[in-house]
């Protein structure tokens, strides 16, 4: 995420408006997993990182680039097998982007989507 700042401030007529670039992360983080194909989010060093320092991250996979009123969104991904890679990440962009814009006002510059791997889903063990 962004290192300069951690709070994404907006002037109202009423007053200030500061939302968490960790916030928006998550936000993003959820739309990203709400897409069909998606089997998770791939790791990253600053989060592998937090969690053996036993901080939860639940924006692992998600970075953020906050200029003024625009965010750009970098997400790395893991798309289930059996899924075309070029449809999920379509998807999961236009899902991110969406989401960040409805709940926080800003406007996304861009989503840009790494696929870090394909995860296969695990069949259930038969009883002897």
């Amino acid at each position: 995420m962004a290192e300069s700042r951690e709070y994404v401030s907006r002037s109202d007529e009423l007053g200030n408006i500061h939302i968490s670039e960790e916030v928006l992360a998550v936000i993003a983080a959820a739309a990203a997993l709400e897409v069909e194909g998606v089997g998770g989010l791939a790791a990253n060093l600053g989060s592998d990182l937090a969690e053996l320092l036993g901080k939860k991250n639940l924006s692992r996979g998600i970075r953020l680039h906050v200029e003024e009123e625009s965010v750009t969104i970098d997400v790395a991904i893991l798309v289930k097998y059996g899924y075309t890679i070029p449809d999920v990440a379509r998807a999961v962009q236009e899902g991110i982007a969406g989401s960040v814009e409805a709940t926080s006002g800003l406007s996304v510059a861009a989503v840009n989507v790494s696929v870090g791997g394909v995860v296969f889903d695990k069949e259930p063990k038969k009883a002897p």
